[in-house]
């Protein structure tokens, strides 16, 4: 079993918008993430430790700005905390191993597929393609990714 953890290495290659997000608790502006329009099949993993996060079958369009997601590819890979920051009270993403800031999760999700929404940052994921994920080690996954073309 692959074992990941947060890499010096991958936290000193990130962008300052990336660092922003995943290391400092931040959220990228709505509408300008990179994976925001990403319909291609494959999966989302930590961008500083690797860690699955999300398939894109269970990736939708929300509206919010954000990439949305109904669900975690691994749930053990998902830490959900309380969040009382900017007046609110909110649930938080951060990924297991990586200690990343990911996004927030609100009930407000498709009812037909569990009803909760991940509104995860394009900055704190990095999107590995269908035909890329055996090589780079994420081929028990495979099955869990649709085919969309």
């Amino acid at each position: 079993m692959r074992s990941y953890s947060k890499d010096p290495d991958a936290i000193a290659a990130l962008s300052e918008e990336e660092f922003y997000v995943t290391q400092q608790s931040g959220t990228e502006r709505p509408g300008t993430g990179k994976l925001l329009y990403n319909k291609e099949p494959g999966i989302y993993v930590d961008i500083v430790s690797g860690e699955p996060l999300f398939a894109s079958s269970d990736k939708y369009e929300s509206g919010c700005g954000w990439p949305s997601f109904t669900k975690p590819i691994e749930p053990a890979h998902v830490q959900e905390l309380e969040d009382r920051t900017h007046g609110m009270i909110r649930t938080e993403v951060r990924s297991s191993h990586g200690d990343s800031h990911l996004g927030h999760v609100f009930p407000d999700g498709p009812r037909d597929r569990g009803g909760l929404r991940y509104c995860i940052n394009s900055a704190s994921l990095r999107f590995v393609h269908l035909d890329d994920m055996q090589a780079e080690g994420y081929g028990d996954y495979i099955d869990q990714v649709e085919d969309r073309s």
